[in-house]
């Protein structure tokens, strides 16, 4: 089992950046694919990228391919999200998850959530 706790949501300007981390606790993070997804107010959450177990493979929904980066430092039990070029329609509550499976990830586990707001 892993615990996980998002961090680094905050209010940005169109045209920002922004850096959410998700540190993991338990020694088996390194075995766990990583990904990210994001609901906003009154919409369904959906996926936004994933990362293997080694983060030597990435993939991303085609609204952020681009503009998003997805990566991981298994020393530090740590997956990250760079959001470059954010637009209004980026506003959600991001989530990270984990996840045995790599492709078609959905998210065994699941932290808590940040807020991530794009002011136009």
């Amino acid at each position: 089992q892993v615990q996980l706790v998002e961090s680094g949501g905050g209010l940005v300007q169109a045209g920002g950046s922004l850096r959410l981390s998700c540190a993991a606790s338990g020694r088996t993070f390194s075995s766990y694919a990583m990904g990210w997804f994001r609901q906003a107010p009154g919409k369904e959450r959906e996926f936004v990228a994933a990362i293997s177990w080694s983060g030597g493979s990435t993939y991303y929904t085609d609204s952020v391919k681009g503009r998003f980066t997805i990566s991981r430092d298994n020393a530090k039990n740590t997956v990250y999200l760079q959001m470059n070029s954010l637009k209004p329609e980026d506003t959600a509550v991001y989530y990270c998850a984990a996840d045995n499976s790599f492709i078609g990830l959905r998210g065994d586990y699941w932290g808590q959530g940040t807020q991530v707001t794009v002011s136009s």
